[in-house]
């Protein structure tokens, strides 16, 4: 036994180191097992209890924060038509494009390719990042075309973005840009219809929320917040084949008498519309880069004139009116002038004896002033407003004038002369049309639209029918060979109107060089369709009178409007058939009015 005594200690050494390693062993495997149930718990405190600091729904909060974003989906703006449905305004799609000035300006090495793709300078660049560097935002290029949107965008640059929106292309161009409009780079209307209907127009815009990578391009759809409401149309009365015509006989007689500027109007007599309104100076809505306020102007509703001797038949009206007067009454206008207060009023020969037919046909101021002056004021100032002037056509264009339509409590002779003949009043193309309607539509008065309509017009009677009717016929003989304005004559339909030439107001008082040259009149004179009135404003060639200026333009744009809208000649051994043919054949002559569709957009499509 005592042999074996120095082995003991040995086994109990190895026994003792057992049971060490197997505590060590224990204290490891708990030691792993605690660490494992602090991230298990950890995991569980981040992604199942939502109350814990910092919990699931912080992270998801920050996670979404960083790649969940609202955006703006925008709405259609609605399209404005002729009356058959011819675009005149309509919105394509394009991208603009933006930068996070703060993410950008870490990317210096590619300035100098993203400011040659948007067509800036290093240097713009670079002027720009820095007034924009505490910013989130800034523009790069407003509304690119997509494929060159996309060009740029897949440069990859860091920063840089493309959002969708509309831009408004006006496919007439200048010819209907008085009446249509324009907006802004943010789709907002700001001249014409597209100001006046802007909320009827431009719809509302949608919101979607999406999710963006870190380049902060879009990855998926989320979810729809709000669907965008695209913008109401609106279809115009005018007519794009006669605006076209009138814009052209426009341009061209502006140019051809070196005229300062220009209008024409074209009323439809049975329902009050405007089927054409065209103004020079114009300009080209789809570039405006070289638009001045000059040119802005729908001269034909803002611009107010005195309207001369296109008053004489409002005058003649209220002396019939009275029952004193008939047109066959006569008036002794001998020795060719008249001397009112300290002015004389002249004719420019002696006409002698006239009844009141022929003083509207020679358009003689003599006969005119001693029939005014046989009537109350208070008479002519009533004529005139009933038939629309001193108060709005009803459009709702914005701007447009009312006019001047004074009322004195002590009418002075010469005052009353004056204005018998359209001086000391004021006012607009639009407003003389609507006068001259209510003659060509038997004393009767409708508002001017210049939106299409769905229904009749409220329409009043304003004079007596069989008054009318006597004026149509004094106004018909304006323009035969004896009368002020045979070059407004038609060969086919007989023409009612009265020519106006007027001196425009200077520093001084009436200039004796500067006027304004009018005719206002309808066709046919039996059942008059159109209504016109031409103003050709400071002629330069020479000629200035409202026959010679602005009846041959009434001619050309009424003669054509009237083929257009096939009205039948009244005195013509043609057929129907062959009245359609030679339409047909005159419009295959003449692309640019009929045409429509086909047109070129330029800034000048008709010269």
């Amino acid at each position: 036994m005592m042999m074996n005594d120095p082995v003991r200690p040995l086994i109990n050494s190895k026994i003792q180191k057992a049971k060490v390693y197997r505590w060590r062993f224990y204290m490891v495997a708990m030691a792993l097992l605690l660490v494992i149930c602090a991230l298990v718990w950890h995991l569980v405190k981040l992604q199942v209890i939502p109350d814990t600091h910092r919990g699931y729904e912080f992270l998801q909060g920050q996670g979404l924060a960083r790649t969940l974003r609202t955006e703006a989906i925008p709405a259609y703006r609605g399209v404005i038509t002729d009356r058959y449905g011819e675009p005149l305004a309509v919105s394509t799609p394009v991208i603009s494009l933006w930068a996070n000035p703060q993410e950008l300006i870490k990317h210096e090495q590619h300035w100098s390719a993203l400011a040659k793709a948007v067509g800036a300078s290093r240097v713009e660049l670079e002027d720009k990042l820095r007034r924009f560097r505490n910013k989130e935002f800034m523009y790069l290029r407003r509304q690119l075309a997509p494929a060159k949107a996309e060009e740029i965008l897949a440069l990859n640059i860091r920063g840089v973005y493309g959002q969708k929106e509309y831009q408004r292309f006006y496919p007439a161009g200048e010819v209907a840009a008085h009446i249509v409009g324009f907006t802004n780079v943010d789709d907002q209307g700001q001249e014409g219809l597209e100001l006046a209907y802007e909320k009827w127009l431009a719809g509302t815009s949608g919101r979607k929320q999406v999710l963006k990578d870190l380049s902060g391009r879009v990855i998926k759809d989320v979810a729809l917040l709000e669907t965008a409401a695209s913008g109401n149309d609106i279809a115009l009365s005018i007519d794009l084949r006669l605006q076209y015509l009138a814009y052209r006989e426009l341009k061209a007689a502006v140019k051809a008498h070196g005229a300062s500027s220009g209008s024409v109007v074209l009323l439809d007599v049975d329902t009050g519309e405007v089927l054409a309104m065209a103004n020079q100076p114009s300009y080209n809505p789809n570039d405006r880069s070289r638009l001045t306020s000059r040119a802005l102007r729908n001269r034909a509703m803002t611009d107010q004139f005195e309207p001369g001797s296109t008053m004489k038949p409002l005058t003649m009206m209220a002396a019939l009116e009275t029952g004193r007067y008939s047109p066959q009454t006569t008036i002794d206008t001998h020795p060719g002038f008249f001397k009112v207060g300290r002015k004389t009023l002249l004719d420019p020969v002696n006409y002698g004896v006239m009844d009141l037919t022929k003083i509207i046909t020679k358009s003689s101021q003599v006969g005119l002033t001693k029939v005014s002056l046989d009537l109350e004021p208070n008479d002519i100032r009533d004529m005139y407003f009933r038939l629309g002037l001193g108060q709005s056509t009803g459009t709702g264009f914005p701007g447009e004038s009312l006019g001047l339509l004074p009322n004195y409590a002590n009418w002075k002779p010469i005052v009353q002369a004056n204005f018998s003949f359209g001086y000391g009043l004021t006012v607009t193309a639009l407003q003389l049309a609507q006068a001259y309607s209510v003659i060509a539509d038997s004393g009767i008065k409708k508002p001017v639209s210049i939106l299409k309509l769905e229904s009749e017009p409220v329409a009043t009677s304003v004079v007596d029918q069989k008054i009318a009717k006597q004026l149509v016929d004094m106004l018909k003989t304006v323009v035969t060979p004896s009368g002020t304005a045979s070059r407004a004559n038609l060969d086919h339909y007989a023409v009612a109107g009265k020519t106006g030439t007027i001196h425009k107001v200077g520093k001084d008082g009436y200039a004796d060089n500067r006027y304004t040259s009018l005719f206002a009149g309808f066709a046919p004179a039996e059942n008059p369709r159109v209504v016109a009135v031409v103003a050709i404003h400071e002629p330069t060639s020479g000629k200035y009178y409202g026959g010679e200026v602005a009846a041959p333009v009434f001619a050309k744009v009424v003669e054509r409007s009237l083929q257009i809208l096939q009205v039948p000649p009244a005195h013509s051994p043609k057929s129907q058939a062959e009245l359609k043919q030679a339409i047909l054949e005159q419009s295959r002559k003449d692309d640019s009015v009929n045409n429509v569709s086909a047109k070129p957009i330029t800034a000048e499509p008709l010269t």
